[in-house]
């Protein structure tokens, strides 16, 4: 079985690498083109380790192998984590566009968007738990993508919200202007 899987990884290493890159890639485009700022961009990209470190341990706990289902939970998973990410870096970006001073925004954005982040993260984990825990068939491919999904979800949404704001405040201090929405829709 684990001979199968490292075949099976081997076969799709390739393609799964590059679609990888190009998604991540993607990905920047479209942030820097949203927050005109690609600082804002990078920021924002920075939580994927986050939700990648949960996904790992999450195989490790459930004793399960690295597989083309989880490499694909994976890629899932990199695309709820930005979401959060956009979610409270906008919502900071706006405070700040507002007038508001840098530790105020990002507190108070933090706080603002505590819920929402909670429910993305709890509806996909609540959503996928029952392929999680599932034992009959076609649970071998179902199963390591949700715990995947699960165990980035939980890590991702901790360290979003209590490392992002500190990165925020480091690589985009006061002295750093953030562009209200109404310029960077004129900029675009």
């Amino acid at each position: 079985m684990i001979f199968y899987e490292m075949q099976q990884i081997g076969v799709a290493a390739i393609p799964i690498a590059t679609l990888l890159s190009g998604t991540i890639g993607l990905m920047l485009a479209i942030l820097q083109r949203t927050f005109a700022s690609l600082r804002c961009a990078l920021l924002i990209l920075a939580t994927i380790p986050f939700a990648l470190v949960g996904g790992v341990v999450g195989l490790d706990v459930a004793g399960l192998n690295l597989s083309v289902s989880a490499c694909i939970g994976f890629i899932a998973l990199m695309g709820q984590v930005v979401l959060n990410g956009v979610v409270l870096v906008s919502q900071i970006n706006a405070l700040r566009g507002e007038g508001m001073r840098l530790t105020a925004a990002v507190e108070t954005g933090a706080t603002r968007r505590l819920r929402a982040v909670l429910m993305t993260a709890l509806l996909a984990a609540l959503g996928l738990l029952p392929a999680a825990l599932s034992t009959g068939m076609g649970s071998e491919t179902q199963r390591p993508l949700a715990v995947v999904v699960i165990g980035g979800l939980v890590s991702a949404t901790l360290l979003t919200l209590l490392v992002l704001p500190v990165l925020y405040t480091l690589l985009l201090p006061e002295r750093i202007a953030v562009a209200p929405a109404e310029r960077r829709r004129a900029l675009g």
